[in-house]
Order: structure tokens, then C-alpha cells, then sequence
């Protein structure tokens, strides 16, 4: 046995400390203590514009001011954080906007969603496609047709109308109070748009808030009933929207019916979502 070699200390990794006095989580085997420290601190700066002093960034994660002084100087060096000039403030620089840039979000959303979106496909014997907020409507990011002869498809890069569409009132609904109003304001009609009153339009936002999807008849095409899932980011706000325009058949043919659709439509968007567990209810007023 060789007796150079035995394991780390706390004092040699003083992370092992956190890692075992920390209650671990059944779904949590695999912890980075020293990276969850490091990305605390990044998400505690993202919030706070102008920037914290030390003495307030450990007050506020409630940390051992050593780790956190460690912690931080590895940050800076590496020019995630910068410190002002007097030394006595740390804020975000934007090397964080620039990895983020180095490949287009929107690219790497749809990279990630057309799995997802052929496997709904398949399953659901449905076309559907995903929606973004752009400008004031709704721009269709992508689109995947369903396996049979027959379904209904929207184009690739196209707008749709805010107000009047399933994919529009999810993206609404699920933004917050300030970012619903500046939605609307950039909001200009699209050829064709159904005229909208505000009180029909406040109340239907409320129910999509209620059961965290959208689901009627569409209002631009016959024999069409759409349903419409968000997908959420970190902060429960909706990042896009999954739409499946539903075309029930006639036929013999005895494929998946609505309310089956709508729980794999579901399924998808929750698969897609940034928050844990996909849906939470919101109480935010548009």
C-alpha cells in the first residue's frame, strides 16, 4: 500500500464540507458544490444592475466569506465578473452575452425542439409547430407535418396574429404584466386578423393561466381546433409556444383523438421547458 497516497481533506478541498453537510436530494447524486457556488454567484449579479459588494453578495447567499472572496477572484480572473474600480463593487461583464451569441438562440431552440416536435408527430398522427414572440405577432420558428396523407401546416417563417391565435395568447399569458403591455403595444394586425375585444381577450389569458394551455376551435380555419402549450423558461415566462392545429378524421382510419393529442402536446412543451416540472401555475395579470 502506498502510503503517499490517501484521499482529500476538507482542508485540501474544502467543498467536500458542503457536499457533506448539505441534505442530498434523491434526483441529486452527482454534485459540484464549488460550480453550484460559482453560478449562485452569477445568477445573484444578473439581478442586481449595479453591481454588490462582497460584504453584501456573502450576506445575501448566506456563504463563509473566505469561499465566497475564492470564489469570486476565479471569476474576475476569468472575466465573468468584473470588479469597479475602487474595488469594492462586483458586477457582470458580458462575457456571458457573448457565449450566449456565439451561436443564435433561436437556432439552438429549434435544434432542440425538432426531436421532440417529430416525436409528437408520430405519435399524435398531427402536424405542429413552435411560435416566438418577434416583433408584435407571432414568428412560426418551425414546423414538423404529421406522418399520414392528411394534416394542416403553417410556413416556416411566417408571422401570425397575437391576439387572434392559440400560439399569440399562450405567449401572453405567460408573459409578465410589463412585458404583456409592451407586446401589445408593438402589436399591428395582420391581413385577416379577427377583431378582439379586450375584456374577451383579459379573460381568456386568465384561463390559459388557470390550466396552463389553450385549446378551441381556430379562428382561421374550418374543421381546425388548435391547442397551444407553452414552453417555459427559467422564470416561468413563456420562451415559445408548441401548436398542434388538430384535423380529426373522417374516415376508417382510428388514429389518436383530441384530448390524447393535447396530453402528448403537453408531454412535448414540458419536455422543452427550462423550469423544473414544466407548468406552474402563474398569478401574473396581462
Amino acid at each position: 500500500m502506498n502510503q503517499n497516497s490517501s484521499s482529500p481533506t476538507a482542508d485540501e478541498n474544502p467543498d467536500d464540507a458542503d457536499a457533506t453537510a448539505s441534505p442530498s436530494l434523491a434526483d441529486d447524486r452527482y454534485r459540484a458544490p464549488a460550480l453550484d457556488k460559482g453560478l449562485d454567484i452569477l445568477e445573484l449579479l444578473a439581478r442586481q444592475p449595479q453591481g454588490l459588494t462582497r460584504a453584501e453578495i456573502v450576506k445575501k447567499m448566506d456563504r463563509n466569506a473566505s469561499e465566497i472572496y475564492r470564489m469570486l477572484e476565479r471569476l474576475v480572473a476569468r472575466q465573468y465578473v468584473m470588479r469597479s474600480l475602487p474595488g469594492d463593487r462586483y458586477s457582470l461583464s458580458l462575457k456571458l452575452f457573448t457565449l450566449a451569441h456565439l451561436h443564435p438562440p433561436l437556432n439552438r431552440l429549434v435544434s432542440q425542439a425538432m426531436p421532440i416536435m417529430e416525436a409528437f408527430a408520430q405519435q399524435a398522427e398531427q402536424a405542429c409547430h413552435m411560435g416566438v414572440y418577434d416583433q408584435g405577432n407571432v414568428l412560426i420558428a418551425a414546423q414538423v407535418n404529421g406522418p399520414g396523407t392528411w394534416s394542416m401546416t403553417v410556413r416556416v417563417g411566417g408571422h401570425v396574429g397575437l391576439v387572434d391565435t392559440a400560439s399569440g395568447r399562450v405567449l401572453l399569458a405567460f408573459a409578465d404584466a410589463s412585458q404583456a403591455r409592451q407586446m401589445l403595444a408593438q402589436h399591428t394586425a395582420p391581413e385577416g386578423e379577427a377583431p378582439v375585444e379586450s375584456d374577451e381577450l383579459a379573460a381568456t389569458l386568465g384561463l390559459i393561466r388557470k390550466q396552463g394551455y389553450f385549446e378551441r376551435d381556430s379562428l382561421q380555419s374550418f374543421g381546425v381546433a388548435d391547442i397551444s402549450c407553452p414552453i417555459f423558461g427559467p422564470d416561468h415566462s413563456a420562451l415559445a409556444v408548441l401548436t398542434c392545429p388538430y384535423v380529426r378524421r373522417m374516415d376508417r382510419h382510428a388514429g389518436p383523438d383530441q384530448k390524447t393529442v393535447r396530453m402528448l402536446l403537453l408531454q412535448a412543451a414540458q419536455a422543452l421547458s427550462l423550469t423544473q416540472g414544466g407548468f406552474a401555475p402563474a398569478s401574473r395579470d396581462a
